[in-house]
């Protein structure tokens, strides 16, 4: 547990909002794998010279909404696409396309290997329903439902704000804080009550951007000291450190 890290993070909060992929489940890994097997694809079949990074992931899409990501990763490399339509075949080159190709990747690998929650994560739910707590989870994914109900956690969530959501409601993606905001309000319980919990850059600067009671990072690979500059009141490296 980093050293800021208070000694009763629970104190005065009425509800905690997970962000998903990455801290109740692994589901970022795949994700990750998705995103490099899209980009390594495309980039070939443009004849590029440059490679998907290991960094590109952290640095222009993780905690993204999906077309988002898609938009950052091509202008880190000077690339301009069409936007398309939301409906676009995976198989074509425009941001929707894409988009829409890397979540086939990413369903394809879920499907066959299934989700399997982060123990500690499990623990920590358990821990904040027995203090009365009510839990709601905000993702960038349009997949989110697909992924609790696979990973057997979608009893604890009465409320979730996804892609889908997000993109009815028409509220801006993390780093915005409107979805966390959303979900507050969703709650019917002040901002300032509700802990965020993120593992990513976008989702830290998202819950430090609006009222709430704090911001839990989840170092998964962004690094400590990343998620503490982009405003987490503390971090842990797995939700199990605060019981």
């Amino acid at each position: 547990m980093n050293a800021n890290s208070p000694s009763d993070p629970w104190f005065g909060a009425k509800a905690i909002l997970f962000d998903l992929d990455g801290v109740l489940t692994p589901t970022a890994e795949v994700h990750e794998t998705a995103w490099k097997e899209l980009f390594d694809g495309y980039l070939a079949h443009i004849g590029s010279t440059e490679h998907y990074r290991g960094g590109d992931y952290f640095e222009h899409i993780d905690g993204k909404p999906r077309f988002d990501g898609v938009r950052d990763f091509l202008s880190s490399r000077s690339i301009t696409l069409p936007e398309g339509g939301l409906s676009d075949d995976p198989s074509l080159n425009t941001v929707h396309g894409l988009g829409n190709r890397k979540n086939k990747v990413f369903n394809d690998i879920v499907s066959s290997r299934g989700v399997a929650p982060y123990p500690g994560s499990v623990r920590f739910i358990a821990e904040a329903e027995a203090r009365g707590l009510i839990l709601a989870v905000v993702s960038s994914s349009r997949n989110a439902p697909a992924v609790l109900k696979a990973a057997g956690l979608e009893k604890h969530f009465p409320i979730v704000v996804d892609g889908v959501v997000a993109n009815a409601k028409h509220l801006p993606g993390k780093p915005h804080h409107a979805t966390y905001s959303y979900a507050a309000e969703l709650l019917g319980l002040p901002t300032n009550t509700c802990i965020v919990v993120e593992d990513a850059v976008s989702g830290v600067q998202a819950g430090a951007a609006g009222d709430f009671h704090s911001v839990i990072g989840v170092n998964r690979g962004a690094g400590t000291q990343t998620l503490l500059d982009a405003g987490a009141s503390y971090v842990v490296d797995d939700l199990a450190d605060l019981l």
